[in-house]
Formats: structure tokens, C-alpha cells, sequence
């Protein structure tokens, strides 16, 4: 009964406040505090005067209201139309962090990238292709919706290529180098050849020698072992291989390695030894080149093979010595010229007996490249391109090794000394 007396008393004395005491009252509250209250309440009910009162809640309040909505800028600027492709892309949040970002290509290509510690910054791991038109997805932490934006890279003015051999899925002789010829010269030799890559299953080591500013050869120390597998990776897509030259390739090629075919031919004795997998399997009579036009020596590689063709002396600067229009079996061993090939036009007797050629090394063999009888004939069949074929006792110096795919006959540490990386 004491305590219903007190309580009618006390709100006596709460009826009985005046306007302007109440106005006092409300003036002595932080203003941070007043504006929160407002802000979450617009009357001037029992509730804002209550959130007011409240420290904590009110402190909270005021922090949400300051609070700003995350800003993200992508690099390139959304709907650039010739962004630069030699730049990475970047996507930053202002007055936020960075939930997730995706970059993809209308190729289906995707860029990957990386967050700064603060989680501020996405950076891609690599620039972005030329001539490609890329959607950047990004998400900050906390908001509902996604930013999406596009820009598309220029294309390069001035491009180059790299023809390669041996063709992709081709198997070839044990000593095939991987060769590339370029179509523009290459003066950043190191950023090319970092570019391209050439790995062999089984594992062995392989290096590339530059032989000129638009060819770029690749090889083991040895010849590859028979079964091989080997790769190319070309990846010189938009590569600055010149001053404002940039590559266009993106691509892997495969080719095999069969057996281990090597011939030598020793014009001292005027006769050519065959040995497959080391065991010899042919010996065949042959005519080297005269003493005035010597057959080079050396190691040499079949790089091209005709079951006829034509030869002309004019093509090699010996004038109009000869023409002939059907010569049999013909493999190339050099880009100079010289060939091992059938000859239907010289006596059988020459052969294993006389050097009576311009260069070439010539097997008997029958007009029409049908008889399957003569050495001609038997030794092309047995052939493959990247066969490896030695001469010795020629009386001529070694091949220069540009001259055709001939790089073995520079030692390992040559090979390696012309190496970019």
C-alpha cells in the first residue's frame, strides 16, 4: 500500500514538467547522441528519447550512419574500347574490401589475380590479351549486388608468327631438332624465347640456340631416345618480340620420335652403312661429290623428302651444268642443296667407285622411282624425316650447322652459348 502511494506521488510530479524543462533536459544530451536518435526514430516519441539515454545503442547508431557504401573502380575504365593490352587489370574498393572479382574473355579465357594484404586491391597475374573483350564481375564484402563492367583491348598493329617443324602429330628420326623460323626479325631474343618451350617425356633437357634474329632452333645434348615424346609450347601471344611487334601464336604442338636410324656415308671407301638401332642393316655403293664440287661432311639431318623432283644447277650457282626434271628419291640434307638421292643416269659402275656428283650423294636407282629393287629405291623407303646421316672423307670442311636442321655439329657448350636465357 506504502509503495502504490509513492508511485502516484512520483507521477504527479511527472504530469506537472513543463515543456521547458523538458527542452533543458533534452539539451544537456551529447549531440552525437540526439542526432542518432533522430535518426533512427523521425517522431518525437518515447522511443528516440529512450535510444538516446542508451549509450551503447546509440554509439552503434552513429557509426551506421557514417558508415559509406564500397566504391569499386576497375583499370581499364569500364566501356574503354581500346584499352592497352600491355598492362594488367586492376579492381580496387574505396571505403570497403574486395569480396570477389572474376575477369573473362570473350575467347572463354580467364584471368587469375591476386588480393593485396588489405584486401583492396585485385591485381591480374598477367596482362590481359590484345583484340579480346573482357567482363570484369566484382562483389564487395557486405553488398548485395555485383559490379560488372566491360572493356576491350586494342589489337597489335604489326605481328609476327613462327613456323615450326616438325609438323604436330608427325613422328620423326632421333635427330629432329624442333625448328622455328619467324616472319618478323626478333630483337628481344630472351623475351621469345621465354616464350616457347619444348619438354620431352621421357625428361631430358632441352635448349635453344638462335642461329639468326628469325630462327630459333631446340635440342638436347644428345639424339633423342627412340619412343620419345616431345611438346612444343608456343605462348608468344602479344609477346613485344620487336619495338611494336607482338606475337599471335598460342599453342601446343606433339609430334613422336621412332626408331634410331643412323647412316654414314664414307666417301674414302665410296660406301653407305645403315644401322637401325645399332644394328646395321644395308650397306649400299654410292658416288660422293667430284673434286671440284665436294660433298660436305659433317652430320646432317633429312629435312625434306621427294619421291621425285626436279634439280637444277642454276638454284645451287652452278650455272646450266644440269637440268634434271625426274630425279628419284631425293632427301635433303642441306638448305644449300645437297641431297642424297636414286641416280638413273650414271653408270652402275660409278657407284662405290668414283665421286662423280655436284655435291650429292647418289645410290643407283631406275628412272620412274618404281623399281623396288635398287639401293635408291631400298634406302628411301627404309627413310624418315630427322634420320640423322653422317659424311666423312668428303675432302670439304663441316656443314655449317644453320645450313639445314645440322645443329649437332656444334658441341653441347656452343649449343648452349647461343641461348638467350
Amino acid at each position: 500500500m506504502g509503495v502504490s502511494h509513492i508511485s502516484n506521488r512520483a507521477g504527479q510530479r511527472a504530469r506537472n514538467w513543463s515543456r521547458r524543462g523538458i527542452l533543458g533536459i533534452l539539451g544537456a544530451v551529447p549531440a552525437t547522441a540526439v542526432l542518432a536518435g533522430c535518426d533512427s526514430s523521425p517522431d518525437s516519441s518515447g522511443g528516440s528519447t529512450s535510444q538516446a539515454a542508451g549509450g551503447g545503442d546509440a554509439t552503434a547508431s552513429a557509426q551506421a550512419a557514417t558508415t559509406k557504401k564500397a566504391t569499386i573502380t576497375v583499370t581499364p575504365a569500364a566501356g574503354t574500347r581500346k584499352a592497352a593490352f600491355t598492362s594488367r587489370v586492376e579492381v580496387t574498393a574505396t571505403d570497403g574490401t574486395l569480396a570477389s572479382v572474376k575477369v573473362t574473355g570473350n575467347d572463354d579465357s580467364t584471368l587469375t589475380g591476386s588480393y593485396n594484404d588489405a584486401r583492396t586491391q585485385w591485381t591480374s597475374t598477367k596482362n590481359p590479351y590484345s583484340g579480346t573483350k573482357y567482363t570484369v564481375t566484382a562483389k564487395a564484402k557486405g553488398a548485395a549486388e555485383e559490379t560488372v563492367t566491360t572493356f576491350t583491348t586494342k589489337s597489335p598493329g604489326a605481328t609476327f608468327v613462327g613456323y615450326f617443324t616438325p609438323e604436330a602429330g608427325s613422328t620423326s628420326g632421333v635427330g629432329m631438332p624442333v625448328s622455328i623460323n619467324f616472319t618478323h626479325a626478333v630483337t628481344d631474343r630472351a623475351a621469345v624465347q621465354k616464350a616457347i618451350t619444348v619438354t620431352a617425356e621421357p625428361a631430358v633437357e632441352v635448349v635453344g640456340h638462335w642461329f639468326s634474329d628469325t630462327r630459333l632452333d631446340f635440342r638436347p645434348e644428345t639424339y633423342w631416345a627412340p619412343g620419345t615424346t616431345v611438346t612444343l609450347s608456343l605462348r608468344l601471344k602479344d609477346i613485344e618480340g620487336a619495338d611494336g611487334v607482338y606475337g599471335m601464336q598460342s599453342k601446343d604442338v606433339v609430334f613422336h620420335i621412332g626408331r634410331r636410324q643412323i647412316t654414314t656415308v664414307d666417301l674414302a671407301t665410296k660406301q653407305m652403312t645403315v644401322k637401325r638401332d645399332g644394328t646395321t642393316v644395308a650397306t649400299y655403293p654410292v658416288s660422293g661429290g667430284d673434286s671440284d664440287h665436294t660433298t660436305w661432311s659433317g652430320i646432317m639431318v633429312i629435312s625434306e623428302r621427294f619421291e621425285q623432283t626436279r634439280m637444277e644447277s642454276s638454284t645451287v650457282g652452278l650455272g646450266d651444268e644440269y637440268d634434271i626434271p625426274d630425279v628419284p628419291h631425293a632427301q635433303r640434307l642441306t638448305t644449300s642443296g645437297t641431297f642424297v638421292h636414286g641416280n638413273y643416269w650414271a653408270s652402275t659402275a660409278v657407284f662405290g667407285h668414283e665421286n662423280t656428283s655436284h655435291g650429292c650423294v647418289g645410290l643407283h636407282d631406275a628412272k620412274g622411282a618404281n623399281d623396288s629393287s635398287v639401293a635408291g629405291y631400298k634406302f628411301y623407303e627404309s627413310s624418315m624425316l630427322g634420320d640423322v646421316v653422317i659424311v666423312k672423307n668428303s675432302g670439304e670442311r663441316t656443314v655449317d650447322p644453320a645450313n639445314g636442321l645440322n645443329g649437332w655439329n656444334l658441341s653441347w657448350a656452343d649449343w648452349k652459348a647461343g641461348s638467350a636465357l
